[in-house]
């Protein structure tokens, strides 16, 4: 069922006035708003657009596609992540995709929808390239939590047109044996050390069925660097007070890896707009993800075929 008719439906159980369940319902269709639909592997799937008001079409474009955790919605990543406003400043177009399912959610696990959310990102690509002038060297990914394990899957089924990714309390749910891309994919990453869902030093977590465990973050990291053939020795570094940075270099094809860790940093978006610290801890302002993480993007095209 669409999940705005779950919640009117759940409104109207609970007996709640008419006036109150139209306001829900308009409540929930705004901060779910859309901008796009389309239809891949036979299902609708939407999509919020943000094109700066300084795009030229007779310029060559980048395209940021950002992707929501489990259960999000895109308007929510905009609006955490805070993309547009580097949109504005620094000339590119940023695309906040929707995952499937009611609540809603990036397919990371084996099976049939995998390549059917794949599939969706790579026909939302080609829909973009047909309206606007985009840059096919400079597509890029990111995602929090859910939607950073699924800019992992992008990173080894799109390498051919995705240049890099990034990836904030990213949720990993598949092995690095199933990644068989052989193309470095530079990457950057952001975790905090007290991330109750998706622990930093790996674990059990409490939106993950049992008996899965999630691998630890720094372990992660160092797996993606020899996946790049990087040198063995990161450099390590204190960026801020509590935020420490570890890159790993002299990577194949300059695909560089890089992980900021954040001391008592919760399942948030590091300088983004803080969610309920409640339900997801602490949100450090020591870093901003977005920033440091388009910088890293500029630094890395996909090379011409």
């Amino acid at each position: 069922m669409n999940p705005g008719k779950l919640v009117i439906r759940a409104a109207l159980v609970l007996g709640l006035p008419v006036m109150s369940v139209l306001l829900a319902s308009v409540f929930y269709y705004f901060v779910n708003r859309t901008s796009g639909v389309m239809i891949s592997s036979g299902q609708r799937r939407e999509y919020l657009l943000h094109v700066p008001s300084s795009y030229d079409r007779s310029k060559p474009t980048p395209l940021v596609i950002s992707m929501h955790g489990g259960g999000g919605w895109p308007a929510h990543q905009m609006d955490t992540s805070r993309w547009n406003r580097l949109a504005d400043s620094q000339g590119f177009i940023v695309v906040y995709p929707a995952g499937s399912g009611a609540p809603r959610a990036w397919n990371v696990n084996h099976g049939a929808g995998l390549m059917r959310d794949v599939r969706f990102i790579s026909e939302l690509i080609d829909t973009l390239e047909a309206a606007y002038n985009i840059d096919p060297t400079r597509i890029y990914a990111n995602g929090l939590s859910n939607g950073g394990g699924m800019a992992f899957v992008l990173s080894c089924t799109l390498s051919d047109r995705i240049a890099a990714v990034g990836m904030v309390a990213a949720a990993h749910s598949l092995p690095w044996s199933w990644c068989t891309d052989p193309r470095p994919v530079p990457m950057i990453a952001f975790h905090g050390t007290a991330d109750a869902l998706t622990p930093y030093h790996g674990g059990r977590s409490p939106v993950f069925p049992d008996p899965f465990v999630l691998p630890s973050i720094p372990t992660w990291t160092a797996n993606w660097a020899r996946r790049n053939r990087c040198g063995p020795n990161p450099v390590e570094s204190l960026v801020a007070a509590g935020v420490t940075r570890r890159e790993y270099t002299s990577c194949a094809d300059d695909a560089a890896v890089v992980l900021y860790t954040i001391q008592g940093g919760g399942h948030a978006w590091p300088g983004g707009k803080p969610m309920p610290e409640s339900l997801v801890g602490f949100t450090s302002n020591g870093v901003d993800a977005t920033s440091q993480m388009w910088a890293f993007f500029r630094e890395h095209r996909l090379p011409k075929k």
